[in-house]
């Protein structure tokens, strides 16, 4: 059971990391790099950084829930 927690916690990790590089900074960002800059007058875009930003969120509350079961899991482990 941890290994499956384990592993869930690794690949929201890495997902975590590059949607929080996708988010649009005040200085642009990564998001800039590919092609969001661009697209930023366009009235989709507000949209688009939504859905971002509830994805981040929902992958974010995964993760969170992982690491307290992992945690849980290891202290009760005997």
């Amino acid at each position: 059971m941890t290994t499956l927690f384990t592993v869930l916690l690794v690949i929201t990790s890495s997902l975590l990391i590059v949607l929080v590089l996708l988010h649009k900074g005040r200085g642009g960002g990564l998001s800039d790099m590919f092609g969001g800059g661009v697209s930023s007058s366009l009235g989709g875009s507000s949209v688009a950084e939504r859905n971002l930003d509830r994805f981040t969120v929902g992958i974010g509350v995964i993760w969170f829930a992982c690491v307290i079961a992992l945690g849980l899991l290891l202290a009760y482990q005997n």
